[in-house]
């Protein structure tokens, strides 16, 4: 059978009366689209101007049904959660609860409550809602089950805080099961996945910069199944210094730009609507031989200096790469080498003028795109082992049956209680048959290793997977079948630039930085990597505006002759110079030669649902 058509963004998917919480409170008329909750006031007075009568669906992280803790209360409630931005920009959490009590018994006004509450969530994960027939609970598929892991010293160490106070409370909203482990070393993650018992996951999300995303999936691709492994989806909440991908994330959600918490919020509400895309992986070989897989970029020259020259900093959080860049200046270093690289077979649709690159007559330049089960290790703790007292219900699913705590209702919300003395409107807790519907499991909580063969969930409505100096190397991951071996002549259809360079950078996603939009055309699964280099002759004030205007993404359209641009499939990197520092994904590894090979596809990112929200005011 033929999936139904699209539904226009404005058609009424439901319409109906409901009172508010408390009951005393004034009644709404509401109307659901695919892409809104529209509210209305009718008593005891319609407003002429309402205000905050429209919930956007891309603010939204979730909901539930509730019911009265007093026996003689027959309505039935949904709560929904949203992240509206204020008047500064900055997304606040705020609750809407709605009383349905257009029906003599409870439990008719509770199927009313489910039927809203569940064409909500369906909306929020993208599944189709039927035509003709009931929106009933079942509807929706399995809660997705999530291994996170939190570097407790991202960015200026408020990694853990900020995932207690805005991951989890989110993700619990939108009845995702979920697991936290607390990373304690580098390379702790990559041993953990190491061992994992993949099969129980739908998805490992890293709670930090993009270091410990490195980590992941390096682990997946050194593992014996790594053809299996690496189709595990993966995801980013950024709470680090480096929050390239995320930026990415952000873009590729319909997001404006953002930094810090705002951007982690919209990050999470991406990831609680589920969905993802195929992830480009590039696999680069190092001088020794040794093998990595790169998600981000490799770097050599001025941002390679910064990334790591600035370590120094990285209690300013993001500032440190502010300051390594004035240092990087008033410091500015040119290196000689050569870069060779196969082009893109096909050449991308030009760019339009306000990304317009600049071509030197001897180099060729291309437009960007556009737009078996391994025993577990026991070297982990799980969010249970931890000394940091978190709230109870920041740790369990919605699942769970703890009640939530008592939250203030000038937020707008209802809240639960925990003791109700019998005065005023009674509490509301939680109903069961929504947040815990009977295919739905219970969050592990006490370790993210269960022991025997699980079962083989149903769809969870996330994407299913796709058909020191030194970073320690992959022994796994596919063949480069467009490299020879290093220090060998190249093949045919190579180009080589070789001088004196301030800085070459390859790039696969579109951001360097949660605010840098290097590649505007980018994509995660392009199966391309972007190559820019900056020759030497450039003045520090010209490569000032470079950076600057990379915020914007309009780096291109200054027409600086030093800049160049390569969209290919392949490249090798010969320093000749015998000092300096090469990075991938923002960590050092070896220096000397190296090459590297994009694979299209080979992994799998959690984005969330791509698309152009409505820009809040």
């Amino acid at each position: 059978m033929a999936p139904p058509p699209p539904l226009a963004a404005s058609t009424p998917l439901l319409h109906g009366e409901f009172g508010s919480y408390p009951a005393r409170g004034p009644r709404f008329a509401l109307t659901l689209t695919p892409q809104a909750l529209h509210i209305q006031r009718l008593r005891p007075k319609p407003e002429a101007r309402p205000r905050g009568g429209l919930v956007l669906l891309t603010e939204v992280s979730g909901c539930c049904t509730l019911r009265s803790r007093s026996p003689s209360d027959s309505a039935a409630y949904f709560c929904i959660y949203t992240y509206p931005r204020g008047r500064r920009g900055g997304r606040r959490r705020a609750t809407r609860t709605f009383r349905a009590d257009g029906a003599a018994t409870y439990e008719e006004n509770r199927t009313e409550a489910q039927r809203w509450a569940t064409a909500l969530m369906c909306l929020l994960r993208g599944l189709p809602l039927p035509g003709d027939g009931e929106i009933t609970p079942e509807l929706l598929p399995k809660p997705p089950r999530l291994l996170l892991l939190v570097n407790p010293f991202g960015g200026r160490g408020l990694a853990w805080q900020w995932c207690k106070n805005h991951v989890l409370p989110m993700i619990s909203e939108a009845g995702l099961s979920f697991n936290l482990i607390q990373t304690e070393r580098q390379n702790h993650a990559r041993e953990l996945v190491q061992g994992l018992n993949l099969s129980e996951w739908d998805g490992i999300v890293t709670v930090s910069g993009d270091g410990l995303l490195h980590e992941v999936l390096n682990g997946l691709l050194d593992r014996p199944d790594w053809e299996e492994a690496v189709k595990t989806p993966v995801g980013i909440l950024p709470c680090g210094s480096g929050n390239a991908l995320a930026g990415a994330v952000n873009q590729h959600g319909g997001f404006e730009p953002a930094l810090g918490v705002d951007l982690l919020l919209n990050c999470s509400l991406l990831l609680c609507r589920g969905g993802g895309c195929p992830l480009d992986l590039l696999s680069v070989t190092l001088a020794s031989g040794s093998r990595c897989f790169s998600f981000l970029s490799v770097a050599w020259g001025f941002v390679s200096d910064v990334d790591i020259q600035s370590e120094r900093f990285r209690a300013l959080g993001s500032a440190r790469f502010t300051l390594g860049t004035v240092l990087g200046l008033a410091t500015l270093h040119t290196y000689r080498g050569r870069l060779s690289y196969l082009p893109a077979t096909v050449e991308p649709a030009s760019p339009t003028s306000a990304h317009g690159l600049p071509r030197a007559k001897s180099e060729l330049t291309l437009a960007p795109a556009p737009a078996p089960p391994v025993a577990h290790s026991p070297l982990h703790r799980s969010v249970s082992d931890l000394p940091l007292p978190l709230p109870q219900p920041a740790l369990t699913s919605p699942g769970s049956p703890e009640p939530l705590p008592i939250l203030s209702l000038n937020g707008g919300g209802p809240e639960l209680a925990r003791d109700w003395g019998g005065a005023g409107d009674a509490p509301l807790s939680p109903d069961p048959l929504l947040l815990s519907p009977p295919h739905s499991p219970k969050a592990a909580l006490l370790s993210p290793i269960t022991e025997g063969a699980p079962e083989v969930p149903a769809s969870s409505g996330f994407p299913p997977p796709t058909t020191d100096v030194s970073i320690a190397a992959s022994p796994g991951g596919p063949p480069d079948h467009l490299l020879p071996p290093l220090g060998t002549p190249l093949p045919p259809g190579w180009v080589t630039l070789e001088g004196d360079f301030v800085l070459i950078l390859a790039i696969s996603p579109s951001h360097l930085g949660a605010d840098l939009l290097a590649a505007p055309h980018a994509r995660f699964d392009d199966g391309l990597v972007h190559l820019f280099w900056v020759r030497s002759g450039i003045s520090r004030a010209a490569l000032l505006r470079l950076f600057l205007a990379m915020e914007r993404g309009s780096h291109f359209s200054l027409g600086c002759p030093q800049l160049g641009y390569a969209a290919a499939r392949a490249f090798r990197l010969e320093p000749l110079t015998p000092r300096g520092v090469l990075t991938v994904d923002g960590e050092q590894v070896e220096y000397g030669p190296l090459q590297a090979q994009v694979h299209p596809g080979l992994g799998t990112l959690l984005t969330g649902p791509a698309g152009c929200p409505r820009r809040e005011p």
